[in-house]
């Protein structure tokens, strides 16, 4: 299967031409000819059949077959606020592995403890795509861009019907499973501290805004890993 991210095909096109990006990755690397089958995801649930009308590498033309809406349209919708990591390339991991495990909104979150104050989505989402392509995927997750703490949780305040949680290393509070707290087929929002953690305040205006506290286990984990392993959790939650 070769599939291709066309986020400006409309439904009801006939004829698709592909970028010039990826009209050389079409014609000079998958050696593509006319009259070969090639898919497109447009990254909110569109997924289409086309055929290649005319190989030229740098506005290849598509004759589009089919079309179906919603492809395997998730039945949760999952937003992970996560501290960035120092060395950027742990997200950029964190990114290409929870979109291909399936997850909805990302929120880098700048917390007191950040190490990295500033974050440059551009390249994010170019992984965020890849790993969409890879994985057969026709949504595309959005990558929020950076934001306070305080800010994020006055921006969610009035957001209704979410199941919020939050993941610290605070040993001494009481806190619960994301199977034990969350149902199936939810809106779920998970903070995920930086490499310091949150710290206590923020866990307390967390836990004041309705988030419940949660436990990962008993490894203390990175950044990254945690905001996995609670993507991975969630989707076994809602297998």
């Amino acid at each position: 299967m070769h599939l291709f991210y066309t986020a400006d095909i409309q439904p009801d096109q006939s004829q698709y031409q592909l970028s010039e990006e990826e009209s050389k990755h079409a014609v000079r690397v998958l050696r593509l000819n006319v009259g070969d089958s090639v898919q497109l995801i447009d990254g909110v649930g569109g997924f289409f059949e086309a055929e290649i009308q005319d190989a030229h590498p740098k506005r290849t033309l598509l004759s589009v077959i089919s079309y179906t809406p919603e492809f395997q349209k998730p039945s949760y919708h999952l937003h992970i606020a996560v501290g960035p990591t120092k060395n950027i390339d742990r997200i950029e991991w964190f990114l290409e592995k929870a979109t291909e495990i399936g997850i909805q909104e990302i929120t880098p979150l700048i917390s007191e403890h950040s190490e990295r104050k500033d974050v440059k989505t551009e390249r994010l989402n170019k992984v965020i795509v890849s790993a969409m392509k890879q994985s057969l995927k026709a949504y595309m997750p959005v990558l929020n861009e950076a934001i306070a703490f305080d800010r994020f949780l006055q921006r969610i305040a009035d957001q209704d019907g979410l199941q919020k949680a939050i993941a610290h290393c605070e040993e001494d509070a009481e806190k619960k499973y994301l199977n034990q707290e969350f149902k199936t087929g939810q809106r779920y929002l998970i903070l995920i501290g930086p490499e310091g953690d949150f710290s206590p305040v923020e866990i307390e205006k967390a836990i004041s805004a309705g988030f419940v506290p949660i436990s990962l286990g008993e490894a203390r984990l990175r950044t990254e890993t945690a905001a996995l392993y609670a993507c991975t959790e969630i989707a076994l939650l809602n297998r």
